[in-house]
């Protein structure tokens, strides 16, 4: 299965997932297709350390990455609805693409 998400959130979720990984904690990841990419709706996956994901990127840059987006995000992924795409909060850091 393959999800297009800008690298800035693809950072992220990286992040956030390989730290539910390194814990061995099993999750669901959720999120909505874009209305122009198919049907728009909902797609939920399973997760747990024995499965194999591939991340890529479509640049070479790396995204500074903020704090406060991998702690939502991290805590969503503790709920019964799972890890999902947040909105990013406020960051004041360098790089805002």
């Amino acid at each position: 299965m393959t999800i297009f998400v800008a690298d800035r959130t693809l950072a992220h979720l990286q992040a956030v997932i390989g730290s539910k990984m390194r814990d061995k904690e099993y999750f669901i990841f959720s999120w909505r297709d874009e209305v122009n990419a198919g049907s728009g709706g909902r797609n939920m996956i399973w997760l747990h350390p024995g499965v194999s994901l591939v991340y890529v990127f479509s640049g070479s840059y790396r995204p500074e990455i903020n704090p406060e987006w991998i702690t939502a995000m991290l805590r969503s992924a503790s709920t019964t609805d799972g890890l999902s795409i947040l909105p990013e909060p406020p960051f004041v850091g360098v790089d805002q693409t």
